[in-house]
């Protein structure tokens, strides 16, 4: 077979996971929900499948990073049946093989409404377990109580979401990102961050920050880039990726943070970010979340 026909094919294959991913996933189908503890309720989905349609390998792409998500609706029984609420978080590494589709997260973990453990720690540990896992990668998990919620806070930088600009691209258009000749070291951030579900169709809304050194960024630019992204689907982890590719290929800075701060539907929220540095970012929570 000859080049053309071997990537004509993976293409082909490529379309068919993605498919099977659509008609698979709980995700806009109607669902039988559980109330006892059940593992397999979890949906995960390969992180290659953003890149492998455009026959790049992901463990090639120059970023490190995690996905947090905070779950606000966490329940379970006590040895003597008496209901245990609290708050969780969650962070999956963004070297992990997988993201876990939100549906079947959020399935997950009405599973253990009715279920019966001995400890919190034992919840935990099942957590972790179940969700390292799913996600092929070492997933970290803390319950706090609903007393412990962090406080809100602000996303540093400065904001440029006041810019007067004129927009017209609602499909991600890495083109308008340019730059300048000064060097500088800052950090920008917009609320104006839109996507859809790539299964639904639902609005996902998000606050972004860019964190960067390199070549000064064109502000109007930048934000009629993350405006772009209002009509796009995919997944919020897809999306973050595509945006630090795009800066990073684009405007070709020594030092790129993007981190993006989604709102919470269905009482989980996600916060993916990916950095050039291999660091790590504090979970937030903004007046959205």
């Amino acid at each position: 077979m000859q080049e053309q026909d071997v990537k004509a094919q993976d293409v082909k294959e490529q379309d068919v996971k993605e498919q099977d991913v659509k008609e698979r996933s709980p995700l806009g189908s109607d669902t039988q929900y559980v109330n006892q503890y059940d593992p397999s309720q979890l949906y995960p989905i390969s992180r290659r499948l953003n890149w492998a349609e455009r026959g790049i390998d992901r463990d090639s792409l120059p970023f490190f990073g995690m996905d947090i998500w905070n779950a606000f609706e966490i329940s379970w029984l006590n040895s003597k049946g008496k209901p245990v609420a609290r708050l969780a978080e969650f962070y999956l590494p963004a070297r992990s093989d997988n993201i876990i589709e939100s549906k079947s997260f959020k399935l997950y973990l009405n599973s253990f409404n009715l279920s019966r453990f001995e400890s919190e720690a034992e919840v935990q540990a099942r957590m972790e377990q179940d969700l390292s896992q799913a996600a092929g990668g070492v997933v970290k998990v803390v319950l706090r109580h609903p007393d412990d919620a962090p406080a809100l806070a602000t996303l540093q930088g400065e904001c440029i979401d006041e810019l007067d600009i004129d927009v017209d691209h609602y499909q991600p258009q890495p083109d308008l990102l340019t730059t300048a000749n000064e060097v500088v070291e800052e950090a920008l951030y917009s609320h104006l961050l839109k996507s859809n579900c790539p299964v639904t169709g639902q609005p996902d809304w998000a606050s972004i920050q860019i964190r960067y050194r390199g070549k000064q960024l064109n502000r109007e630019g930048l934000l009629k880039y993350l405006i772009s992204y209002r009509e796009h689907g995919d997944f919020h982890e897809q999306c973050v990726e595509n945006i630090f590719m795009d800066i990073w290929q684009q405007c070709q800075p020594a030092q790129l943070t993007v981190y993006a701060r989604y709102v919470r539907r269905g009482g989980l929220d996600i916060n993916p970010y990916r950095s050039s540095e291999d660091n790590t970012l504090p979970n937030l929570r903004l007046s959205r979340q």
